[in-house]
C-alpha cells in the first residue's frame, strides 16, 4: 500500500511537471563570465546560481509569463520579464558594475514592478542592512528608515510610526497577510521578530485601495527568507550579544529544496535584562523574552505555486511601573508582566491560466495577549481570532495595459476570559472588491484605482464585577461596563498616480489618493483605566469613520555616483480620533474622552548618497525628515515625531583573502526639539547620538562567517525620545550599547 501511494503521488507530480525551462549566461561588459550570480523568480519562490562558467538553469516553470532578479554584489542588479514562456528559452544577461543597489523588485504593490517602474515610491530596506546597524529589536531598525520612528517602552516594545500615524492607522504584513493583534494599544509591540525576514517594503501613506482599512497611513509589509536554490541544503547559525542588557539574540535556520518542492525552518530565542540608562543605573523590569519558530513548505509547477508557512511567536514582557528601583541583571520578568502569544498561519497560492494568473492567500492568525499584576493569574487575558482572504485576479495583458480585479474580507473574534476587559468581546467582519489599471509608454507610467468597503462591529454587553483595589497598584479597568454595539461602516476609495522620467537620471512621481479608517473598539466603548497611561479613557459609540486625502511628489536623481531624492506630502483627514481631556476625575484619574475633528499633517523626507570617484570605497550619506500634524482648530496632533537629521560615513574595504565585504561606518543622527505638542504633552529636547559599525566575512581555510560589531551611542548620551512612553516619569532612553553579531553559513 505504502508503495502504491507513493508511486502515485509521483506519478500525478509528473504528470503537473512543466516541460518550461530557461537557460542562459551571464556576463559583465567586458563579456566575462560571473559566478556566484543569484538568479530569482520571486513568485515561484524559486531560485539558482550561476556556475563557474556564468551559466545558470531553471526548469518546471509556469506557462505565461515570468519575471526573474538577477543579483551580484557589485553589479546594478538586472529584472527581466519573459511574457510568453516555450519550452527551451535563452535569456543571456550582461551585469553592469555599479555600487549601488537600488532597484529591487517590490511585492507591496499590485503589479509586483522594480522600483524605478513603480508609480508609488515605496522604501526596501533588506533586513540584513538593518541588522548591520546594531539595533536591538526589528521596530529598532524599521525606526531608522527615513519617514519611519516608533512609540516605544523602554527596549521591549515598540509600535511603528508613519510620517506621524500610527496605532490602527499602519498596517502590518508578514507572509503574504494583515497581522492582527490588537494594535490599537500602544502598550505592547508587533509581535514579530527579524529572524527569517528578507526584506521590509514600506509604504508611507494611504494604502487602502489595496488593503482596506487601517491602511490609511501607511503598510509595513514583511517579506519571509527566501527558500534554498533548487537542489541545495543551506544550514545557518547566528548569534548575537548585547552589551547593555546583558541580552542574547540566537537563531538556527534549515533549508533544502528540490526542482518542485521546498522546506525551511528557524528557531530564534531573545533574553535581555533591564536595560541600561547613560551613568549606570537599569529601569526596572524592562527585561524580556522571546521565543520565534517559523517553518514553510512550498511546491510549484507548470499550472500553480503554493506556499504554506506557519509562525509562533511568544513574548514574556516586564512591564515597568517603578522607574529605576531594584537594581539586578536578571532576565525573569516581575509583576506587573504581559504574556503574547501569536500564531500565523499563511497559505498563498498563484494559478495559472495561460496569459492570466490568480492570486489567492489565506490567513489564520490567534493572539493571547494576558497581563499579570500580581499573581500567574492573568487579570487580563484576551484572545483574537482573525481569518482574512485575498484573492486578486491578474487579466490578460491587453496592449500596454495591466488590469487587477481583487476581492479581500476578514471575519475576527475578540473574546475575554480575564477578570478585567480593556474592550468587550465582539465580532468583526470586513469585506472589500477593487479594481486597478496600469498603463506604460516609454519611461513613463499612469496607474489608477477604485475601491468599495465595508465594515460591520458587533460587541457584546458586559458588567463589571465589583472589586476592592488595596494593592496598591494600577489596574487596567476599573470600569469595565460595555454596552452592546452594532455599527456598520462604508467607504469608497480612489488613487491616481504618475510617473515620468524628465530627464535620463531624473525620475518624477506624483500620486493622490484617499484612505479610511473604521473606529476601532477601544474608540467605541472604552470605559476604565487603561494600564501605564493613568487615565480614564471614555469610548464615544457615535463616532465616524476616518477618511483622509494625501498628495505625494517624489523626485530621484541617481547616476554611478551620485544619488538625491526629495519626498513631499500633504495628508489631509476628515474625522480624525483622538482623545482629549474631560476635565473631571474618576478614581483619582483624569477623564479622557474620544473626540473627533479634521486634522491636516504635511512634511517630508530629503537625502542624498555620494560615492565619489575614484574614492571607490568610501560612501557619504545623509537624510532629513520632518512631519507637523495640526487639527482643524489650529492645535497640534499629539504622537508627532521630532525633526530627524542622519549623517552616514561608510567605507568598503578588503584585506587579502581572509577579510572580504569588509564595512565601516560612522552614523552621527541628530533629533531637534519637538516643541509642537498637543495639549496634554510636554516638550522634548533634541540630541545627537553617534554610532559605530564595523563588519565582514571572515575566511579561515574552508570556514567562513560573518561578523558584526556596533557602538550604539557610543558616547553614552542621557537623552528623552519625544514618542518614549516612559517620558512622562523622566526616564532616559538607552545608554551606550556594543552589540557583537556572528552568522555562520554551514
Amino acid at each position: 500500500m505504502k508503495k502504491f501511494i507513493i508511486a502515485l503521488i509521483l506519478g500525478f507530480s509528473a504528470m503537473l511537471q512543466a516541460q518550461n525551462k530557461v537557460s542562459g549566461t551571464v556576463t559583465d561588459s567586458s563579456n566575462n563570465p560571473i559566478a556566484g550570480v543569484s538568479i530569482y523568480a520571486a513568485e515561484l519562490h524559486k531560485g539558482t546560481t550561476t556556475d563557474a562558467k556564468g551559466k545558470y538553469t531553471l526548469e518546471n516553470l509556469p506557462n505565461g509569463s515570468l519575471n526573474l532578479n538577477f543579483v551580484f554584489v557589485g553589479f546594478s542588479n538586472q529584472n527581466k520579464t519573459i511574457k510568453t514562456l516555450q519550452k527551451e528559452n535563452t535569456l543571456d544577461i550582461i551585469l553592469e558594475e555599479t555600487l549601488f543597489q537600488m532597484d529591487e523588485v517590490i511585492v507591496s504593490t499590485a503589479f509586483n514592478k522594480i522600483q524605478s517602474q513603480n508609480v508609488m515610491k515605496v522604501e526596501h530596506e533588506k533586513m540584513e542592512d538593518l541588522q548591520r546597524k546594531g539595533t536591538a529589536t526589528l521596530i529598532d531598525g524599521l525606526a531608522t528608515i527615513p519617514g519611519v520612528s516608533q512609540v516605544s517602552t523602554g527596549t521591549s516594545i515598540g509600535k511603528p510610526v508613519i510620517r506621524g500615524l500610527s496605532g490602527n492607522r499602519v498596517l502590518v504584513y508578514s507572509q503574504g497577510v494583515r497581522i492582527e493583534n490588537q494594535q490599537f494599544g500602544e502598550e505592547h509591540g508587533l509581535g514579530l521578530n527579524d529572524s527569517g525576514i528578507e526584506s521590509v517594503e514600506v509604504i508611507k501613506g494611504p494604502a487602502s485601495l489595496l488593503y482596506g482599512s487601517d491602511a490609511l497611513g501607511g503598510v509595513l509589509y514583511f517579506n519571509p527568507e527566501k527558500f534554498a536554490n533548487a537542489n541545495t541544503f543551506q544550514a545557518n547559525v547566528s548569534q548575537k550579544y548585547f552589551s547593555n542588557t546583558l541580552g542574547s539574540n540566537s537563531s538556527l535556520g534549515l533549508k533544502t529544496s528540490t526542482e518542485n518542492w521546498k522546506f525551511l525552518a528557524r528557531g530564534s530565542y531573545n533574553t535581555h535584562s533591564d536595560y541600561r540608562i547613560s551613568g549606570g543605573d537599569r529601569v526596572t523590569n524592562t527585561r524580556y523574552n522571546e521565543t520565534d519558530f517559523k517553518t514553510g513548505i512550498g511546491y510549484n509547477n507548470a499550472k500553480f505555486s503554493t506556499v504554506l508557512r506557519y509562525n509562533y511567536n511568544k513574548l514574556d514582557l516586564g512591564i515597568p511601573e517603578e522607574g529605576i528601583a531594584e537594581q539586578t541583571s536578571s532576565k525573569n520578568t516581575e509583576f506587573p508582566r504581559q504574556g503574547v502569544s501569536n500564531h500565523l498561519l499563511s497559505l498563498n497560492n498563484i494559478v495559472y491560466f495561460g496569459r492570466s494568473k490568480l492570486d489567492v492567500d489565506l490567513g489564520y492568525i490567534s493572539n493571547n495577549r494576558k497581563e499579570f499584576e500580581e499573581s500567574n493569574d492573568p487579570s487580563l487575558d484576551m484572545v483574537l481570532n482573525t481569518f482574512n482572504y485575498n484573492a486578486k485576479y491578474h487579466l490578460p495583458q491587453f496592449g500596454r495595459f495591466e488590469t487587477i480585479f481583487g476581492v479581500q474580507g476578514m471575519h475576527q473574534t475578540n473574546t475575554n476570559s480575564g477578570e478585567e476587559y480593556l474592550i468587550p468581546d465582539a465580532t468583526t467582519n470586513d469585506f472589500g472588491a477593487f479594481g486597478m489599471v496600469n498603463y506604460e509608454w516609454k519611461s513613463n507610467a499612469i496607474q489608477a484605482g477604485f475601491r468599495f468597503d465595508s465594515r460591520n462591529i458587533n460587541s457584546l454587553a458586559h458588567e463589571a464585577e465589583a472589586h476592592d483595589d488595596h494593592d496598591g497598584h494600577d489596574h487596567e479597568h476599573h470600569g469595565g461596563d460595555f454596552d452592546a454595539l452594532n455599527r456598520s461602516f462604508n467607504s469608497f476609495n480612489a488613487s491616481l498616480g504618475y510617473k515620468t522620467n524628465l530627464a535620463e537620471p531624473l525620475t518624477m512621481r506624483v500620486n493622490v489618493a484617499t484612505g479610511f479608517r473604521a473606529p476601532n473598539l477601544a474608540e467605541l466603548t472604552s470605559n476604565g483605566v487603561h494600564h501605564g497611561t493613568n487615565r480614564y479613557e471614555i469610548g464615544n459609540s457615535d463616532l465616524k469613520t476616518e477618511q483622509n486625502l494625501q498628495t505625494d511628489l517624489n523626485l530621484e536623481y541617481n547616476n554611478s555616483h551620485f544619488e538625491f531624492f526629495v519626498n513631499g506630502f500633504y495628508n489631509h483627514i476628515n474625522n480624525y480620533i483622538y482623545t482629549s481631556p474631560a476635565g473631571t476625575q474618576i478614581d483619582n484619574n483624569d477623564v479622557f474622552d474620544y473626540v473627533q475633528n479634521n486634522a491636516k499633517l504635511y512634511g517630508g523626507e530629503i537625502g542624498l548618497h555620494l560615492h565619489p570617484h575614484p574614492l571607490d570605497w568610501l560612501h557619504y550619506e545623509t537624510s532629513f525628515e520632518t512631519v507637523t500634524g495640526k487639527k482643524q482648530d489650529g492645535d497640534y496632533l499629539p504622537l508627532i515625531p521630532a525633526n530627524n537629521w542622519n549623517n552616514t560615513i561608510r567605507t568598503e574595504f578588503k584585506i587579502k583573502n581572509w577579510f572580504e565585504e569588509g564595512f565601516a561606518a560612522l552614523s552621527v543622527n541628530t533629533t531637534f526639539n519637538q516643541n509642537n505638542v498637543s495639549g496634554f504633552e510636554t516638550r522634548s529636547n533634541g540630541y545627537t547620538l553617534v554610532n559605530l559599525g564595523f563588519g565582514g566575512k571572515v575566511k579561515l581555510g574552508k570556514t567562513a562567517f560573518d561578523v558584526n560589531i556596533n557602538g550604539n551611542n557610543l558616547f553614552d548620551k542621557s537623552y528623552i525620545a519625544h514618542l518614549s512612553r516612559l517620558k512622562t516619569d523622566g526616564i532616559p532612553n538607552i545608554g551606550r550599547n556594543v552589540v557583537l553579531g556572528i552568522n555562520f553559513n554551514l
